[in-house]
């Protein structure tokens, strides 16, 4: 059996920190993922419309083999200067590849195209740097989910969308979790309905406990923002089971399967539909093969989980452009 670790978030994989940082007016923010010792890290790209920062390094023939942080991002092409803060203040605390005299941080990002969320536009200098170097500075293994950092300004068709986590202890003693920004441009919810498509997979009620919807046409034309540069969902699966850049790929590429269960459509032409996958190393495989099945079977579940998740714990904000699920359905 496999069950929820004990915070149900990405880090129940020990040693993992998440931080988050928003601005209200802005109506975006920034999510960092990082550890006090750097990781491995590999990438998958699903959707048709990506915005990223230095994942041809997680290719598994690269010459990087790990990362020191990882950045989700509101902002569009904006929100990769997060990035930046990131590094710097990363480089301030002693951490990155030393080149000669210099430290260079690793830090793969991606965004999500939020611009349209209904935030102030006025803005005359880039303040993503600014809120990376706050995200970094908020690392912790306990954080929110929802409306803060690169869900802040998140949507999906109909709803507010958000920032999703959820965790798997497996039998092999090994944890998954994953962590997505959720902000598609299709429906996490069936119809108009109350019920996520992520249903069938919810752990104790962590989505509402509706279950499935009891009918689902199938054969129905999805409806979608249909509009370029409003969607993206970005994520992160991790593990602490010892993988190189090519296990961690191919556990970044498992969990695409449940983007597609929770977000219907899922793979479009105008979503990023990106995920990065981590491994922290830190519990070695008796069975790499069976272990490796496991792994990306549970990351999709994770992320089908924390998909649901992030819209469900969504929060309503003056100017906001959809509404939230809870005030939808649950009266707040």
């Amino acid at each position: 059996m496999m069950y929820p670790g004990p915070r149900n978030l990405i880090t129940d994989v020990a040693g993992l920190m998440v931080g988050n940082a928003q601005d209200a007016s802005l109506k975006s923010g920034v999510t960092v993922l990082s550890a006090d010792a750097p990781f491995t890290a590999g990438v998958n790209v699903m959707g048709g419309a990506p915005g990223t920062r230095e994942t041809d390094l997680l290719v598994p023939d690269k010459t990087v083999a790990e990362v020191d942080a990882l950045v989700l991002s509101g902002g569009s092409a904006f929100g990769l200067a997060a990035a930046d803060g990131v590094m710097s203040a990363l480089r301030e605390k002693g951490r990155g590849v030393a080149v000669g005299p210099h430290l260079v941080p690793i830090v793969p990002a991606a965004i999500i195209f939020d611009l349209a969320a209904g935030g102030d536009p006025s803005w005359r200098e880039n303040p993503y740097p600014a809120l990376g170097r706050a995200a970094l500075a908020d690392l912790d293994a306990q954080f929110e989910l929802g409306s803060l950092g690169a869900g802040t300004g998140a949507t999906t068709v109909n709803l507010k969308g958000g920032l999703g986590s959820a965790s798997l202890v497996l039998p092999s003693g090994h944890t998954v979790g994953a962590l997505v920004a959720v902000n598609a441009l299709g429906s996490a919810t069936v119809d108009d309905s109350p019920h996520f498509h992520a249903a069938p997979c919810e752990l104790n009620g962590e989505f509402g406990g509706l279950g499935p919807k009891i009918t689902h046409n199938a054969a129905k034309t999805p409806v979608t923002k249909l509009h370029a540069h409003e969607a993206t969902t970005i994520a992160i699966v991790a593990t602490d089971a010892a993988l190189d850049k090519a296990g961690c790929t191919r556990l970044a590429t498992a969990a695409q399967d449940g983007m597609a269960r929770a977000l219907w459509p899922s793979h479009t032409p105008m979503d990023g539909d990106l995920v990065f996958g981590v491994s922290t190393g830190a519990r070695a495989s008796q069975d790499p093969v069976a272990d490796m099945l496991t792994l990306g079977h549970a990351a999709a579940i994770c992320l089908t989980r924390a998909i649901a998740r992030g819209v469900y714990e969504a929060s309503a904000a003056p100017g906001d452009t959809l509404p939230c699920w809870k005030d939808k359905f649950s009266g707040g």
